[in-house]
């Protein structure tokens, strides 16, 4: 199965902000730090998975 860096990249962004906000609601409220918390999760996610480049499903290098 072929996945596009960007489609890894989202997905992944995605996981972390929701990751991020879940823990940030356990208290019924989101306050500026853990919103700020929850946005560098979901850059520092897209950033990351897009630079890793997917591996070759062949195993070639």
């Amino acid at each position: 199965m072929k996945v596009s860096k960007y489609a890894k990249a989202v997905t992944s962004g995605l996981a972390a902000g929701a990751a991020s906000l879940a823990t940030a609601l356990a208290d019924s409220t989101i306050t500026t730090q853990e919103g700020l918390t929850a946005v560098a999760a979901v850059l520092a996610a897209l950033g990351f998975t897009w630079a890793v480049p997917n591996r070759d499903p062949q195993g070639k290098a």
